[in-house]
């Protein structure tokens, strides 16, 4: 069985493997404030240009986003998000558990616009009753999308430059970061330059889990460290944290294998669409959809594991492959003659 499920159905990468075996018997102190975790830091802060950024390890994605977003907005406000959001489709109201609601924009192949931002934001305090609806507090965004697709560095400035006309902060949701830098010209920096916070996804790019948030704005959540806590996002034993990013961040490793894992998609989709499969939509990074009839998924389906994207169709249906860090050119080839026998 070959599996195309997600990016994180593995362990970690061998290199960070490695790290934390090295250093399984140390003693260190917790919850970060280890010398490992301090190193990660430090590498951080220079892969994105801001040595004054503060930076964050959590534990997983969901405890992220519902973290930063909890600490960001008034207890009135609100979050301004795509309608395909993550934060509005799969993440089990854990927004509106913290008592905040997910204001929806409307989703361009995963995208808003600016254009829907402003809008939004104007006809919001057009209304003379504002005072008595739930205030946009702050824009998420996603990078890439929850489709794959990519926001152009046009587009991302001016997204930022709508939020910072409103006194509104961005934050961009980076749990699949690596694959979004690998298949554009958009760059660590161009990101921590135009985003007031945003993470760096570790779980799906090669670490066991792990997520490092990235505070540009020196204004905003002064007191983060209690609220990971209290969204139980804080690791005792952070140093596996620290250990994870600083392996992730030596050498270039986790932008390399955010390029290996888009190599091997855009191969998947160049297969798919050479024996009459062509793609769902256009993305660039690791994550492919295909619309495949009934009969060919329930065939690819005995020899490879991949995900429904929604509800079975009566005749065909949407569905996604991922690569990884631990997709190999032979499951590719493997695929391959799979997909070819299904013609």
């Amino acid at each position: 069985m070959i599996y195309f499920d997600s990016d994180y159905m593995a362990g970690a990468h061998p290199k960070v493997m490695e790290r934390l075996l090295e250093t399984n018997y140390e003693q260190t102190t917790g919850y970060g404030t280890d010398a490992y975790t301090a190193k990660a830091v430090t590498l951080i802060r220079e892969a994105c240009g801001t040595p004054d950024a503060r930076v964050h390890l959590l534990v997983g994605g969901t405890q992220t986003n519902a973290t930063v977003i909890d600490g960001i907005l008034a207890r009135h406000e609100g979050v301004l998000a795509a309608e395909s959001g993550h934060i509005n489709v799969h993440e089990s109201g854990a927004i509106e558990a913290t008592g905040h609601k997910v204001l929806t924009l409307p989703s361009y192949q995963g995208k808003v616009s600016a254009c829907d931002v402003r809008n939004f934001i104007k006809d919001f305090y057009s209304d003379e009753t504002y005072e008595h609806m739930v205030a946009p507090g702050m824009l998420y965004i996603s990078f890439p999308t929850e489709y794959g697709t990519i926001y152009s560095l046009e587009e991302l400035e001016d997204i930022s430059a709508a939020c910072h006309e409103a006194d509104i902060p961005l934050f961009i949701d980076g749990a699949r970061l690596g694959f979004g830098l690998a298949a554009s010209d958009v760059t660590l920096k161009d990101i921590a330059r135009l985003a007031d916070v945003f993470y760096i996804g570790g779980t799906k790019v090669g670490a066991l889990f792990g997520e490092a948030v990235v505070i540009t704005d020196s204004r905003l959540l002064k007191h983060f460290t209690p609220l990971v806590k209290q969204h139980g996002a804080l690791l005792a034993k952070g140093r596996l944290l620290g250990l994870q990013f600083e392996a992730l961040f030596t050498d270039g490793l986790y932008f390399k294998i955010g390029e290996d894992a888009v190599r091997k998609a855009l191969r998947l989709r160049e297969i798919f669409e050479k024996n009459g499969f062509p793609a769902a939509m256009d993305s660039p990074t690791n994550q492919q959809f295909f619309v495949l009839p009934n009969s060919v998924i329930d065939r690819l389906k005995e020899n490879a594991s991949f995900e429904l994207w929604g509800p079975r169709g009566e005749t065909e249906t949407t569905v996604r492959f991922v690569t990884g860090w631990s997709t190999t050119d032979e499951d590719i080839e493997t695929l391959k003659c799979l997909i070819e026998s299904c013609r």
